[in-house]
């Protein structure tokens, strides 16, 4: 698995690599939750960023307990609510200074059952847009003028809700930052199980 090989390794001195903080989104349920489990062992202190105040002190107890010499931060943000570039802007305010290394994109939504994209009503689709593609795209924004000055980073983009827009986001990145030091890459998943420690579906 590329994500294993390139980031996870137990070779990988990560803080030297990248830098000494993390910042990874929906990180109370799912893949967000285990990769920060995953980058704090490696090492990283953390920025956890969720939309659910008592998960996210919950999830940061939780890493504490494991990783009591880490450092654990929380920022509560609704990427689905109004107001997201402000509350991005407050974000951006709150890591600042932080020698963020890492950036993990995985807060998203899919429908919540099967149906024609006609049948679709406007809030849904309003919320799928502004999560998957406004959301990820504002904070990626946020994070990437600190690793350009650092000449230094990785972004991490789970392309599990609307993948085709995070893959070439992703692509674009990539090429674009290359020089800079920064490496960038989407994830494709095809399953997890949420609310339990396994992870299933990322592939390389």
């Amino acid at each position: 698995m590329w994500l294993y090989a390139a980031f996870l390794h137990p070779g990988k001195p990560l803080r030297r690599r990248y830098g000494e903080w993390a910042v990874v989104t929906g990180t109370t349920d799912g893949i967000g939750h285990a990769m920060a489990f995953r980058f704090v062992a490696a090492g990283l202190h953390l920025v956890l960023v969720g939309r659910s105040p008592d998960k996210l002190i919950a999830v940061s107890k939780d890493i504490r307990a494991e990783h009591p010499r880490a450092e654990v931060r929380t920022f509560m943000l609704d990427f689905a609510a109004e107001g997201l570039a402000a509350k991005v802007d407050a974000l951006r305010d709150s890591i600042r200074g932080l020698d963020i290394g890492v950036l993990v994109n995985s807060a998203g939504m899919s429908y919540p059952y099967a149906r024609y994209f006609h049948e679709v009503d406007e809030e849904l689709m309003r919320n799928l847009i502004r999560l998957n593609v406004e959301a990820l795209t504002r904070v990626t924004h946020a994070v990437l003028p600190g690793m350009v000055e650092r000449k230094c980073g990785a972004i991490i983009n789970i392309g599990l809700c609307s993948p085709s827009y995070v893959d070439q986001f992703s692509r674009c990145l990539s090429v674009e930052y290359k020089n800079k030091g920064i490496d960038v890459q989407c994830q494709w998943v095809t399953l997890i199980r949420k609310h339990a420690e396994v992870v299933v579906g990322i592939l390389a």
